[in-house]
């Protein structure tokens, strides 16, 4: 068995893979909110200080762990990390289970934005069974979980609309969504578009815009959220419910050129509070990414 990890960060030695695990050189990290939410204890407080920051990261495998099988030392891969370590680094470990080979059609920028954010657009536009030119609502279609849903409507031919911030007007429509802007009175403009309601309500806020938008829902089943499941569960929907394979198939859909994760920032590692804090304001469109 590997002795003890090192910590993920700039000055120390690489990390060993235990069994089951992939060590990466770390060439992309995606940036999400719960990165932010993570450093503010809203997942709680348990573990230990300091902690490994990143879900997610695309690199170049140096060490495969025992019972791996399915990548070798050299390729290229995006997956998620190992408990106790991050992607914001150097190097880290992955978990091999949560890892596939890196199309070499896709970015390391973009191809780390998949395992996350990717993975999430993929199960919530999967969740409840549409049919084409149904309509889906994603609240929060201006981050890059929101923006790939969006696109993979459009691949699924539902018909789409997207709340976001006026700012993220052109990116939302970009991806052929009707865009309807956030704020007071959000409800009645979506009405215009869909005065009969809507087949699937995705969530990527929560809170008190859950609970407005929520009555648009063709039924409370039909609401999904990744931001708030105690809201979506209380309004009769669900939280997010993981798809299998769905790491796979998303990066096919990103690698045929039918989803681009538009990676709009970046940051090099030194700048990863930065980063983080860029997220957080909520303010970005697409995805942010850190690059070592």
């Amino acid at each position: 068995m590997a002795g003890p990890r090192a910590s993920s960060s700039r000055s120390a030695r690489p990390p060993t893979p235990r069994s089951g695990e992939i060590a990466i050189e770390v060439r992309a990290a995606g940036v999400n909110p719960a990165d932010w939410k993570r450093r503010e204890g809203v997942f709680g407080t348990r573990g230990s200080v300091p902690a490994a920051m990143g879900l997610e990261a695309a690199g170049v495998v140096t060490a495969v762990g025992e019972g791996v099988e399915h990548v070798a030392v050299g390729q290229e891969v995006l997956g998620a990390p190992a408990r106790g370590l991050g992607a914001f680094a150097e190097h880290t470990v992955l978990k091999a289970a949560e890892t596939v080979s890196k199309p070499e059609e896709i970015s390391f920028a973009d191809a780390a934005t998949i395992p996350i954010a990717g993975t999430t657009a993929y199960d919530l536009t999967h969740q409840v069974e549409l049919e084409a030119g149904q309509t889906l609502l994603v609240l929060g279609a201006g981050g890059g979980v929101g923006h790939m849903a969006l696109q993979i409507a459009k691949v699924r031919q539902f018909r789409a609309i997207g709340i976001a911030s006026d700012s993220k007007r052109e990116l939302v429509e970009a991806t052929g969504a009707t865009f309807v802007p956030s704020g007071e009175g959000v409800a009645e403009r979506v009405r215009k578009f869909a005065p009969e309601g809507v087949d699937l309500l995705v969530d990527l806020v929560g809170g008190q815009a859950l609970r407005e938008l929520a009555p648009l829902a063709e039924e409370p089943s039909r609401i999904v959220s990744a931001a708030d499941a105690d809201t979506a569960t209380e309004l009769g929907g669900a939280g997010r419910e993981r798809t299998e394979g769905a790491l796979e198939k998303i990066t096919g859909v990103v690698q045929y050129g039918l989803v681009d994760p538009h990676v709009s920032m970046t940051f090099p590692l030194e700048r990863a509070a930065e980063a983080i804090a860029a997220v957080e304001t909520g303010h970005g469109a697409g995805k942010t990414v850190i690059v070592p």
